[in-house]
């Protein structure tokens, strides 16, 4: 139950959109929060607590929400679709308190501008390349210094550089239980359908090609909070119509037994795929060699780890591969042009946009090969044979990521920044 408000209540409320921000930026944040400040709903006696408002982005799977609510972080969740009704009518979804902080954590920066406004709170933006709104923010919290430097000079006293969030996964991962020794690969189709559709029965192949060539290589295929083991069942079957243009698939989801904690899926050439359900699966990904990813989030936090990784872009898809960023999504989804908008949008991208994934985009230079275009299972399982049996390449893509990295600390220094933001009586 929903403590009421009072004068001596307070609400603090992440603003963010995808399952790549809430696993990476909202969990370890609210993680931190709740171990400073015994927030509801865990502390239930608490005058302060925690929510999360999920915005409309194309990028979102609809699911965010259902999976944000199995972390036991948030006194109170609002899905996307409900996020207008929340701005137009805010008691419909409950009693507010008069005061509070919003966060933003992923999206578009204006979505927390309309809310802190609408609600009255305060309002603090986590700027990973640009704080858009300065004006309207009391807080900036910048990734790097570049944020701050593109200020406006009478803005600049609002802002402090706290780092990268990603560069304390790997901190995460010390704190959990390692994998069985082996030659780990890991296999990350997406969280997003329309990623899925294509990323599962492509990785599928490229694992059982892997296998037959390098026979003592294990894989690991952490599930996003987003999906689950019988969507990545149904993305390898006949119901999805690119499955077909792959050799394989999926025979059979084993459960977990007295030898393994873990389900697994086969597939029909014998690959067993072990499934890490738990996330963030930082622990066990930090073990793998190599990981087969598509682009997105996942090549940040795989960077982040400092795992080696090969980016996958198969071109042959394009119709289907609509899960870009910003407005060329969102034209691609046009009722009526999706298919030819999708198409010229994203072939476009392809060729003006070289570099893809998060460890190259922030080093402006190609630290971990992206392969774009009609790529095979067979060339990639070939490509990621040459990288295992050559360990010291490994070793030195690993380095050049943890160059990358940062230091660890910005989920912290953001903590603190939230906290200065409420009344002292109550953060004290």
């Amino acid at each position: 139950m929903t403590t009421r408000p009072t004068d001596q209540t307070l609400s603090i409320i992440f603003v963010s959109n995808g399952p790549g921000e809430l696993t990476t930026w909202v969990r370890p944040l609210a993680e931190q929060l709740h171990r400073r400040l015994l927030l509801r709903p865990r502390a239930p006696a608490s005058p302060i607590s925690l929510h999360l408002v999920l915005v409309p982005c194309p990028n979102a799977t609809g699911t965010e929400a259902e999976a944000a609510a199995r972390w036991g972080q948030f006194d109170r969740i609002v899905p996307s679709r409900r996020f207008w009704s929340l701005l137009l009518n805010p008691r419909r979804y409950g009693p507010w308190p008069s005061r509070g902080v919003v966060v933003f954590l992923g999206g578009d920066q204006f979505w927390t501008v309309l809310l802190s406004a609408r609600l009255g709170y305060r309002h603090i933006t986590y700027a990973e390349w640009v704080a858009r709104w300065p004006r309207w923010n009391d807080r900036i919290a910048a990734m790097a210094p570049a944020v701050l430097d593109q200020l406006p000079r009478r803005f600049r006293a609002r802002c402090r550089v706290v780092g990268d969030l990603m560069a304390d996964l790997s901190d995460d991962a010390k704190d959990r239980d390692p994998l069985p020794k082996g030659l780990w690969v890991a296999l990350m189709p997406g969280s997003k359908p329309a990623k899925l559709q294509v990323g599962v029965p492509f990785l599928m192949e490229a694992a059982d090609r892997l296998a037959a060539q390098q026979p003592d290589c294990q894989f690991l295929l952490p599930v996003a909070p987003t999906t689950n083991p019988e969507e990545l069942l149904r993305f390898s079957g006949a119901t999805n119509p690119i499955a077909s243009s792959y050799h394989g698939g999926i025979h059979a989801l084993l459960p977990a037994d007295e030898h393994w904690p873990w389900r697994r899926l086969l597939t029909h050439a014998g690959t067993v795929i072990h499934l890490q359900e738990d996330p963030p699966a930082h622990a066990a990904l930090s073990q793998c060699a190599l990981a087969l990813t598509t682009v997105g989030a996942n090549t940040a936090e795989l960077g982040a780890l400092g795992v080696p990784m090969i980016v996958l872009v198969p071109t042959q898809h394009l119709g289907v591969m609509q899960a870009w960023d910003g407005w060329l999504g969102l034209l691609a989804r046009l009722p009526g042009l999706r298919r030819l908008i999708g198409l010229v949008l994203s072939a476009w991208r392809m060729r003006n946009h070289g570099l893809l994934a998060w460890p190259n985009i922030a080093a402006g230079r190609m630290v971990v090969p992206e392969r774009v275009g009609p790529i095979t299972p067979e060339q990639i399982a070939l490509e990621a044979l040459e990288w295992l049996r050559a360990p010291e390449r490994l070793e030195g893509q690993r380095e050049d990521l943890r160059r990358l990295r940062g230091q660890p600390g910005a989920v912290a220094a953001l903590a603190d920044e939230v906290r200065e933001l409420l009344p002292r009586a109550l953060s004290d």
